[in-house]
């Protein structure tokens, strides 16, 4: 493919030197112009391992998922205009997605003029164990909200997604932790994006341990969080 539109991967990492190999080798490299990794304070060799694959390293010491991916967007904001991307994908760093589907995420935003679009685990088909019951519930319980709300019918909060930078810029993206997915969602209806959704793979963690599921406390704390990111958005 001759990369006529710049598109640029953002990918929030900490602590997660030894799945991101396996994220950054998977991505199709004819697609990407670069791949910005946010090393959100890692205590191990994160930033390193991603420097070596040839990633742009942007550290954010302040803990926070959506601190990480502000981070990265500030970044992106502080390059001249017209060196500024069309389309942003983000993608975690746990080699739980298959960052090889990049091309069918994208894809909507290229061909049928889409604003935003969700890589929907849901849709694609899960391996088993890859998330925990409580985050199943609480992963159809806000894009339930979310239609009953605001009236746009998502399917999943999955963090493999692709949107225009300059939609990405005008929703104003506030949270700085475990909302940041749903605050996307939330602004994108608000604003009444063209957004779609396809299907993606998804699987257990490459490798370290989950920053959400991996403790009781995660699970509830992120739950609440974008339970509460929602109602938040409401006024």
């Amino acid at each position: 493919m001759e990369l006529k539109t710049k598109i640029d991967v953002l990918i929030p990492a900490w602590n997660e030197e030894k799945a991101l190999p396996f994220v950054l080798a998977g991505l199709p490299k004819d697609w990407v112009r670069q791949v910005i990794v946010c090393d959100n304070g890692s205590t191990d060799q994160t930033a390193a391992v991603a420097a070596a694959a040839g990633a742009v390293v942007v550290s954010q010491p302040e803990r926070g998922y959506g601190n990480a991916c502000l981070a990265g967007m500030r970044y992106l904001e502080n390059l001249s205009p017209s060196e500024q991307p069309d389309i942003v994908v983000f993608l975690d760093g746990d080699y739980s997605d298959f960052p090889e589907e990049l091309p069918k995420v994208v894809a909507p935003i290229l061909n049928d003029s889409k604003d935003m679009v969700i890589g929907s685990r849901r849709l694609g088909g899960m391996e088993a164990d890859a998330m925990t019951l409580p985050q199943q519930f609480g992963n159809w319980l806000a894009p339930a909200m979310i239609r009953l709300f605001y009236g746009y019918r998502f399917s999943d909060l999955g963090p493999f997604r692709a949107i225009r930078w300059d939609k990405l810029k005008a929703l104003g993206m506030q949270d700085k932790n475990f909302g940041w997915t749903v605050e996307m969602q939330v602004r994108a209806a608000k604003m009444k994006l063209n957004c779609s959704e396809v299907p993606v793979r998804y699987r257990k963690r490459a490798a370290g341990y989950s920053k959400v599921s991996g403790t009781i406390r995660g699970t509830v704390l992120a739950g609440w969080k974008i339970i509460a990111t929602i109602f938040r958005l409401l006024i």
